[in-house]
């Protein structure tokens, strides 16, 4: 995963690390510091846990692991366009 691109998704959704935390499932005890493990590279989410990440903020799995910023964004612009069909 690209930490740096998982906080960015979160920034842009206005959703605290907390508040997705939970939304993903992890114990409300513990959500802030997960997300933050991972958004800082200390720690990987399971393959699982990224795809409910992708799901809460709307974006796809493949936006959270493609090396090249380039191929991100065009991920962005795909999914988006084929949740407009």
């Amino acid at each position: 995963m690209v930490p740096g691109r998982l906080r960015q998704a979160r920034q842009k959704a206005k959703m605290t690390q907390e508040k997705l935390g939970v939304l993903v499932g992890i114990d409300e005890s513990t959500a802030r510091s997960r997300i933050s493990y991972y958004e800082s590279g200390r720690r990987a989410p399971s393959f699982s846990t990224a795809c409910a990440i992708a799901r809460v903020l709307d974006i796809p799995e493949g936006y959270l692991y493609t090396q090249d910023d380039d191929l991100a964004e065009g991920l962005l612009i795909l999914y988006r366009a084929k949740k407009c069909k």
